[in-house]
């Protein structure tokens, strides 16, 4: 089995904390496939048990949840919002460091 074939889209390059939410909507077949490549394959210990754990669920009878199986945590930070509002106009004027034992006044 291919990393195309598995039902997550580029699985083998998931961080392993994104797992546990992105298996929530998947189906008891399609947890048991990417379980079974994940022991063929990066065999990640953290993973191996998110994933041994949801078929547990499963099997006490949980259903597949609606979610979002693209993730609700971005695996790449995004672009830094806004910009700073630091500049050298309004940076403080550069003093020499205090010798131990003094203080500013």
């Amino acid at each position: 089995m291919t990393g195309q074939d598995l039902p997550l889209p580029d699985y083998d390059e998931l961080p392993a904390a994104s797992i546990e939410h992105r298996v929530r909507p998947l189906s008891r077949e399609d947890v048991n496939r990417l379980l079974e490549h994940e022991r063929g394959h990066a065999g990640r210990p953290q993973v191996t048990e998110v994933l041994a754990a949801r078929l547990r669920e499963l099997d006490r009878g949980a259903e597949p949840t609606p979610g979002d199986a693209e993730g609700a945590r971005p695996d790449r930070p995004g672009p830094a919002s806004g910009g700073s509002p630091v500049s050298p106009d309004s940076a403080r004027e550069p003093s020499k460091p205090f010798r131990h034992g003094e203080r500013e006044m």
